[in-house]
């Protein structure tokens, strides 16, 4: 039995799916809270800002606030105020995260001088990605923008089933453009060097609870934290198989039994 010093848990599909809360799921939130484990949920999820998601977490019953909460755009800003410190950026992504975007320069259209975006982003995809956004873009990055993406995931559960993601353009979009976007999102590094930042935590004694092998368990893996699959998202289409030695598939389906895998303090 391991020890668990500290919890990164993803939402969609491991608390929620379309935000709704899956079985165990708040019950699990209220045992780490009890039990005093320092966590974090980390989450690509591009369409709410953190205020929003902890506000509808809250709504639910699940003991959260905005601080307890990562997001791929508040991982983009850091990266953005650091690499492209006053730069032009062309956002495309469903849903307003400008909240979570400080001290970035958002523009849509060139200046009066002609100027024109320096940075492409692209968030979450959904009824923005339309051919004439996504043609600017490769167009832009043609001309010399870089091209940056919260995230490569081809596709995100809903209670509906599976919807495809940004990933599934992303992917067309280098290759026409002969470049690779700068992921800030899950499963970067830069994305699990943050959370641990956040937590003040080392990867030893961590866990990453999520629903995607390769955006959750072995990122995971590959930064030396213990990661554990959990059947109640995208990996219910999946099998679970290249999942290395220090992770785990995990058959419950709910949150709260994923716990008496690990030790809690």
């Amino acid at each position: 039995m391991e020890r668990t010093g500290a919890v990164l848990i993803d939402i969609d599909g491991v608390l929620t799916v379309s935000w709704e809360p899956l079985p165990g799921a708040v019950e699990a939130m209220r045992r780490l809270r009890a039990a005093d484990v320092p966590l974090a949920l980390v989450t690509n999820t591009t369409s709410r800002t953190r205020t929003r998601i902890a506000e509808r977490l809250a709504d639910h019953g699940f003991p959260v606030g905005p601080d307890d909460i990562l997001t791929a755009p508040a991982v983009t800003a850091a990266h953005l105020r650091e690499h492209h410190p006053e730069a032009r950026c062309l956002l495309i992504n469903t849903g307003d995260v400008r909240g979570d975007l400080s001290g970035v320069t958002l523009v849509e259209e060139e200046d009066t001088e002609g100027a024109v975006p320096d940075v492409v982003v692209l968030g979450g995809a959904g009824g923005v990605f339309t051919y004439a956004a996504l043609n600017r873009a490769f167009r832009l990055v043609q001309q010399g923008a870089a091209l940056v993406a919260m995230h490569r995931n081809l596709y995100w559960r809903t209670a509906d089933g599976l919807d495809l993601d940004t990933g599934a353009f992303l992917l067309g979009l280098e290759r026409a453009a002969r470049t690779e976007a700068v992921i800030t999102g899950k499963p970067s590094g830069a994305f699990f060097a943050a959370a641990l930042a956040h937590l003040g935590a080392t990867p030893g004694g961590m866990l990453m609870v999520g629903d995607d092998i390769d955006t959750d368990v072995l990122a995971a893996q590959r930064h030396g934290i213990t990661g554990a699959l959990v059947r109640t998202g995208q990996a219910r289409h999946g099998t679970g198989r290249g999942i290395g030695p220090v992770g785990r598939v995990l058959t419950p389906v709910n949150c709260e039994r994923t716990l008496s895998h690990h030790e809690l303090p």
